[in-house]
């Protein structure tokens, strides 16, 4: 019976670019409304504010991702075509690279050389690909996957302050957008842990913690730069 096994690793990729995403929405937005909001502006203005900085962040999001992560795709492809130049010019020079670090990791000799050239024969770039760059088809960068996963998550997260500046009036918004914006961090936090297979308070704490820093840190700046209304 074949039995295949799924392993976390293999949403590494996609879950980080949703979860800086989704975080980045909820606390840039809803620090971008507490200092307005401080700053003593209407609702009408801080619902601008807040529109433009979903727009504004969900652009910033998608153009950081696709060119960081096509800068790490360019490394890779760049490191496979040497590999291919190195087996194709000296393959067995290869052949001993790679048999030497099944050796390190803990293989006799004989046998690191036998499982090297029946990896070889296979697919020989892969595994140099693998084992001796690390790089994998589970943890392979993928720019468009990224710039997508972290613009939607980012307008999502942004969405929800702006649901709470909709709900409240303008003298209950500092209150209600920093409560309803810690809560609706604490609950990202839970559930990329859980789906990550990682510590789901150790996770709500952390991005908790450092929301509620940059919101406290947004509404002391717009209260000292406050205007009167």
């Amino acid at each position: 019976m074949r039995h295949i096994e799924r392993h976390k690793t293999q949403r590494i990729g996609w879950l980080r670019a949703a979860v800086l995403g989704a975080n980045d929405g909820i606390i840039s937005t809803a620090s971008l409304v507490l200092g307005v909001a401080a700053a003593g502006a209407d609702s009408q203005g801080i619902m601008v504010a807040g529109v433009a900085a979903l727009v504004a962040g969900a652009m910033s999001m998608a153009a950081g991702e696709y060119v960081s992560v096509s800068s790490q795709a360019d490394t890779e492809r760049s490191d496979l075509d040497r590999e291919r130049k190195e087996l194709a010019a000296d393959p067995k020079h290869e052949h001993a690279e790679l048999a030497a670090i099944y050796v390190r990791r803990g293989l006799d000799p004989e046998l690191a050389s036998t499982v090297a050239d029946q990896l070889m024969r296979h697919d020989a770039l892969g595994a140099h690909g693998r084992d001796e760059l690390g790089i994998s088809e589970a943890l392979t960068a993928r720019p468009v996957q990224a710039a997508l996963s972290s613009a939607g998550t980012f307008s999502v997260g942004a969405i929800l302050p702006l649901l709470i500046v909709l709900l409240f009036p303008s003298s209950a918004l500092v209150w209600a957008v920093s409560g309803a914006s810690l809560l609706f961090l604490a609950l990202l936090g839970s559930l990329a842990a859980w789906t990550g297979g990682a510590s789901v308070m150790t996770a709500a704490v952390r991005v908790t913690f450092w929301g509620a820093l940059a919101m406290a840190l947004t509404a002391g700046v717009g209260r000292f730069f406050g205007v009167t209304t």
